[in-house]
C-alpha cells in the first residue's frame, strides 16, 4: 500500500474529495436521503455529475421534489465486489434545489441522464456538494481496489 494512503480507525482507506467525485461519476445509481414528514427517507435514483452538481430527475409533485426544495440532503453511491471483498462508498451532503432557470433546464435536458423507472421525469434536482467523504475497503494484500 502506498505510504500516502490514509486509513481510518477501522482500516478503511480514506478517499480525497477529487477521488470521491471521480468515483461518483462512474456510478450508475445512488441514493438520496431526504426528510419526509419529519423522518429520514432514502430513495434510489439515477444521476449524473454536471457543473459540479449531482443532478437527478424526478416527477413534478413527488415527495422528493417537495422535500428537496432548498433542503440539506445526503447522497450516497457505492460499488462492491463480494468475491474480491473490496469496494468503496462515497457520501455527499449539500443543499438541494429544484432547477427552474430556463437556460439551466435546457442544458440539463441535453445531458445523458437515463431513468430506470417508468413514467415522466420532467423535474430536475441539483445537489451542490458541500461535504464529501469516501472510504474504500482495501484489496487483500494491501493494494486499493
Amino acid at each position: 500500500m502506498p505510504s500516502d494512503v490514509v486509513l481510518d480507525a477501522g482500516g478503511l482507506e480514506v478517499l480525497g474529495r477529487q477521488e470521491c467525485l471521480a468515483l461518483l461519476g462512474a456510478a450508475p445509481i445512488g441514493r438520496i436521503v431526504f426528510t419526509d414528514r419529519a423522518l429520514p427517507a432514502v430513495q434510489p435514483v439515477n444521476f449524473v455529475l454536471s457543473g459540479g452538481d449531482i443532478v437527478i430527475r424526478t416527477t413534478a409533485g413527488s415527495k422528493l421534489a417537495a422535500a428537496a426544495r432548498g433542503a440539506v440532503v445526503a447522497f450516497e453511491a457505492d460499488e462492491f465486489d463480494p468475491r474480491a471483498e473490496t469496494g468503496w462508498s462515497v457520501v455527499v451532503t449539500g443543499q438541494a434545489r429544484v432547477v427552474s432557470e430556463a437556460g439551466e433546464l435546457r442544458r440539463l435536458r441535453d445531458l445523458s441522464l437515463p431513468v430506470w423507472v417508468p413514467g415522466e421525469r420532467g423535474d430536475y434536482i441539483a445537489i451542490t456538494p458541500e461535504l464529501v467523504s469516501g472510504r474504500r475497503i482495501p484489496a487483500r494484500g494491501g493494494s486499493a481496489a
